[in-house]
C-alpha cells in the first residue's frame, strides 16, 4: 500500500511498542547474543523495507548495552567526534578542532560560511535528539524523522522537514555512486508507503540493534528527502539505539572508502547487509 492512512496508525503512528521493558532491564538481552531471538530472513526484510539484509552476518555484539542515562553521557561526551565525522563525510571542511571550537560558541576564521552552517546545524540536530531521548519523546515516526531533518538539512536541501513531494517541488531522489554511475530514486508517491511498512516491521524485531541499523538503510536507500538523508538517518539510528539503552554508533570518516563501498552495494544491489556489517563494526568498546 502506499497510501499510510490505509494501513491504520500511518506513518506517524508508531510509538514504542507497549509493554517494552525499561532499558534498566533490558541489559541482559541487549549485551547477549541471539540465541532466543529469532533472526530475520532477507526475503522478509526486502518484503517489508525493499532491502534486503542477513543478520547472521551482521556483529550487533559490539554494540554494547549500558543505560540510556550512560548512553547519553558518552554521546554527549563524544559530541564533537560525533559531529566532526558526519560533516566530514560529506566534504565539510573544518577539523575536530575547529568544531570543537564552534560549539564553544567562537567562531572560526577562514572557513567557507556554508560549512559553518553545516556543523551548526548539525549540532542542533545532535542537541534535541539527545533531549527528546531524555524526555522520552523520541520515536520511530515521520514527525520525528521530519523534524531532525529540518535541523541538519535547513540551509542545503530544496525544502526541509517533509518527505519529497509533499511540498512545491518535485523529482529528486536520484543517486550518485562513488563508483560512477546514478541510481533512479524512489517514486514520491511510494515513500509514505515506505516508511510506515518498514516502520511496522522494525518495530516487530526483537533486537533494538537491529532495528536501529535496519532504519538507517532502509531510510537511506529510500532517500525519503532531497538532501541530508543519510545525516538524518543517522540520528534517527542513534535515537533507535539510545533510547533502548545503547550505545550510538560513530561513523569515521577516516574509513570514508568502507562506507561508500558499502552505499554503493546498497543503492545498487538493494542488499544492505554489508552496510549493516559496517555500521556494526564502527562501535567503540568500553
Amino acid at each position: 500500500m502506499t497510501d499510510e492512512q490505509s494501513r491504520g496508525l500511518g506513518a506517524d503512528g508508531y510509538r514504542t511498542r507497549p509493554g517494552r521493558p525499561p532499558a534498566a532491564t533490558t541489559e541482559a538481552r541487549a549485551g547477549a547474543p541471539r540465541r532466543g531471538l529469532r533472526a530475520t530472513t532477507p526475503d522478509e526484510t526486502f518484503a517489508a523495507t525493499a532491502v534486503r539484509w542477513d543478520i547472521t552476518r551482521v556483529p550487533l555484539d559490539r554494540i554494547e548495552s549500558s543505560s540510556i542515562e550512560r548512553a547519553r553521557h558518552r554521546f554527549r561526551a563524544s559530541l564533537p567526534d560525533l559531529v566532526w565525522n558526519a560533516a566530514a563525510l560529506e566534504g565539510n571542511t573544518f577539523t575536530l578542532p575547529e568544531v570543537r571550537t564552534l560549539l564553544d560558541g567562537v567562531t572560526v576564521g577562514g572557513r567557507p560560511l556554508d560549512d559553518e552552517k553545516q556543523v551548526l546545524a548539525l549540532v542542533d540536530g545532535y542537541t534535541h535528539l539527545d533531549e527528546l531521548v531524555a524526555s522520552g519523546s523520541f520515536s520511530l515516526s515521520k514527525s520525528v524523522s521530519d523534524d531532525l531533518h529540518r535541523r541538519v538539512a535547513i540551509h542545503e536541501a530544496i525544502e526541509s522537514g517533509g518527505f519529497r513531494g509533499e511540498g512545491d517541488v518535485g523529482g529528486g531522489g536520484t543517486v550518485r555512486l562513488a563508483s560512477g554511475g546514478l541510481v533512479v530514486g524512489v517514486p514520491q508517491s511510494e515513500l509514505a508507503g515506505r516508511f510506515a511498512a518498514s516502520a511496522d516491521f522494525l518495530e516487530a524485531l526483537d533486537d533494538p540493534r537491529e532495528r536501529a541499523l535496519g532504519y538507517f538503510v532502509s531510510a537511506t536507500r529510500s532517500q525519503f528527502y532531497f538532501d541530508g538523508n543519510k545525516r538524518t538517518a543517522r540520528l534517527m539510528m542513534t535515537g533507535l539505539l539510545m533510547s533502548e539503552g545503547y550505545e550510538a554508533v560513530s561513523l569515521p570518516v577516516a574509513r570514508k572508502f568502507e562506507f561508500n563501498k558499502a552505499l554503493d552495494i546498497l543503492f545498487t544491489d538493494d542488499d544492505a547487509t554489508p552496510l549493516m556489517a559496517f555500521i556494526a563494526s564502527c562501535a567503540s568498546r568500553a
